[in-house]
C-alpha cells in the first residue's frame, strides 16, 4: 500500500518521573514509549495518515515493548527493525520544580535546548537506533512517497547518521517535501559546530524545517524578532520554516519557492497543561497531515496547535495524541 508519508528516526524508552526534581533524588518512573520521529509517526496515525516508520529497536524486552505500541496505533511494521546484536535505548526524563512565576496554562514544546520543564539522561552508546543502515528503504518506496521527515537524534552517531542523510539526499532526488526537527539535543553531539555542520548537511535537502528560536540560532540563523529569525533560517536551505514559540503559539515564513508561499502567526490555545511531554512532536504531525492535505500555512498552524495543546492535557507523549475529534473540540 502506498503511503503519502514516511518518518525515519529513534524509538526509545521514556521513564518519566513520577515526582518532579533531580534525577539522584527521583525514587519512581513510568515506563513509556518515546522517540521524537517515533511520537510524530503516532501522532500521523491518530490523524488517520499513518506514515511509513522506518526505526530500529533492541530484540530485547524493551524492543518487544516499543513494537508492540507501534502496532497497536497502527503502524505498518514493514521497516520497524529489530537488532539482534544492540539494547534499545533508554532516556531518562527530570522535571524541574514549576515556581508561580514559570507557570503557564500555554503548553512548551519539549524540543526546545534548555527547555526549563525538563532535561533528558541518555543511555545511547552503541544502542539500535545509532545502527541504522542506508538503503533500508528502498528508492521505489521513497519515489513512491509525498512526505519524508526525519529528526537530529540519529543524525548523532554513525551509521545512522548516513543512513538518515542518504534517506533524505534520495527524498529530495524523488521530488518529495523534506521535512526536518533538529531536535538539538547537546549531551548527544561532541560540540556545538559538530551538530550544527551535521544539521547544515540535511538542511541543504530539506523544504519545510521545524524548530524552536533557539534550535534557529543554534543552527546560524540569526534575527532578534521571530519572523525575522525563520527568515534567515530560510536562507539555510529550507523554503518554509514552521518556528514553535511554546505558549506564544507558532510562525511559519515561507518563501516565494514554496507551494504555500507567505507568514502566518497563531497565538496557540489556553489550555490547563499536565504534561508537555511530546507537543512539540505532536505540532510536527499536526503541520505535516495539514500541509500534505493542502492547508493554507494559516490553517496548519492553527491546526497544528490545536494538536499540540490537546496532547498537553494528558500525561504521556504517545498515550497523549489526539484524533481528529479531539482536535476539532480543541479549536471551537
Amino acid at each position: 500500500m502506498t503511503r503519502d508519508v514516511i518518518v525515519a528516526g529513534e524509538t526509545l524508552i521514556d521513564f518519566i518521573p513520577e515526582t518532579p526534581g533531580a534525577l539522584d533524588e527521583t525514587g519512581a518512573f513510568t515506563r513509556r514509549a518515546g522517540g521524537a520521529p517515533a511520537n510524530v509517526a503516532v501522532g500521523l496515525s491518530r490523524l488517520d495518515e499513518p506514515p511509513l516508520f522506518w526505526t530500529r529497536v533492541g530484540d530485547d524486552p524493551f524492543g518487544d515493548f516499543l513494537a508492540r505500541t507501534l502496532d497497536e496505533y497502527g503502524l505498518p511494521d514493514r521497516f520497524v527493525e529489530r537488532d539482534p546484536s544492540a539494547k534499545t535505548t533508554l532516556a531518562f526524563v527530570s522535571h524541574h520544580e514549576v515556581t508561580d512565576e514559570d507557570s503557564s496554562s500555554s503548553p512548551r514544546p519539549s524540543s526546545s535546548p534548555g527547555d526549563p520543564d525538563r532535561s533528558f539522561t541518555f543511555y545511547r552508546d552503541g544502542t539500535a537506533d545509532t545502527r541504522m543502515r542506508s538503503g533500508t528503504v528502498p528508492d521505489e518506496t521513497v519515489a513512491e512517497a509525498q512526505w519524508v521527515h526525519v529528526g537530529g537524534v540519529t543524525l548523532a552517531d554513525e551509521p545512522s547518521r548516513t543512513a538518515t542523510l542518504d534517506l533524505v539526499e534520495r527524498a529530495a532526488d524523488a521530488g518529495c517535501t523534506v521535512s526536518f526537527d533538529p531536535n538539538a539535543r547537546p549531551e548527544l553531539w561532541g560540540s556545538d559546530t559538530e551538530f550544527e555542520t551535521v544539521a547544515g548537511w540535511v538542511l541543504e535537502h530539506t523544504d519545510v524545517l521545524k524548530a524552536t528560536p533557539a534550535e534557529l540560532r543554534s543552527l546560524g540563523a540569526s534575527g532578534e524578532r521571530t519572523a525575522a529569525l525563520a527568515r534567515s533560517a530560510c536562507d539555510l536551505g529550507p523554503h518554509t520554516v514552521l518556528l514553535t514559540l511554546g505558549g506564544d503559539g507558532s510562525v511559519a515564513v515561507a518563501t516565494d519557492d514554496a507551494p504555500w508561499a507567505g507568514t502566518a502567526r497563531h497565538g496557540g490555545y489556553d489550555v490547563d497543561a499536565v504534561d508537555t511531554t511530546g507537543a512539540g512532536d505532536a505540532f510536527t504531525a499536526g503541520a505535516i497531515a495539514a500541509l500534505v492535505a493542502g492547508r493554507s500555512l494559516d490553517e496548519t498552524l492553527a491546526f497544528a496547535n490545536a494538536v499540540a495543546a490537546t496532547t498537553t492535557t494528558e500525561k504521556g507523549a504517545m498515550t497523549a495524541l489526539p484524533g481528529r475529534d479531539e482536535v476539532a473540540a480543541r479549536r471551537k
